[in-house]
């Protein structure tokens, strides 16, 4: 009974790592930092990714990209533009792949509706910040952003500079 209890169910890729690395894998495929740049974020949704077999090999790869992706709702259904998986040479040898193919997100029907009223307001679009593992599913964080005007950035990135100095002013004090 108590030899039950003691398994860990852990996947043969994460041990993997885990013992190369020495450390467990944090479960983030990809960011996409540059809509924390040029959009001011707002709400954030959890979306499940509809995916091929030879995709879901090359995330655990790390073979993933969300620059310049984005969210475009379409007929009652979400779909994930403009993200590049690339296939894996052993993987995808007897199928077609397509990298940067169109992808189906799920989400709930409310969810939808609220994403699709937002980007009908001027100035909202909705992009993916990160791609990830929960459990041994692959999910998509999608947030609804404003775009940010060139004086907006030029002053967060002045905030960031500040903060970091004030950081190693009290570093250098204490």
């Amino acid at each position: 009974m108590a030899q039950r209890y003691n398994r860990l169910k852990v996947h043969p890729y994460n041990r993997a790592v885990a013992s190369k690395k020495g450390k467990v894998p944090t479960g983030t495929i990809a960011l996409n930092k540059r809509a924390r740049h040029d959009y001011l974020l707002e709400d954030r949704f959890e979306a499940g990714v509809a995916l091929e077999g030879w995709e879901v090999k090359s995330l655990r790869a790390g073979k993933g990209q969300l620059v310049d992706s984005y969210v475009l709702v379409r007929n009652g259904e979400a779909w994930l533009l403009g993200a590049n998986i690339t296939p894996l040479a052993s993987a995808s040898t007897h199928v077609v792949a397509d990298p940067q193919r169109t992808r189906k997100l799920l989400l709930h029907a409310k969810e939808i509706a609220r994403i699709y009223a937002a980007t009908q307001q001027k100035g909202f679009t909705c992009v993916a910040t990160a791609l990830y593992w929960k459990g041994n599913r692959v999910k998509c964080e999608i947030a609804l952003g404003k775009g940010k005007k060139q004086h907006d950035k030029r002053a967060a990135s002045r905030d960031r500079d500040w903060s970091r100095q004030k950081e190693r002013l009290m570093k250098q004090t204490g």
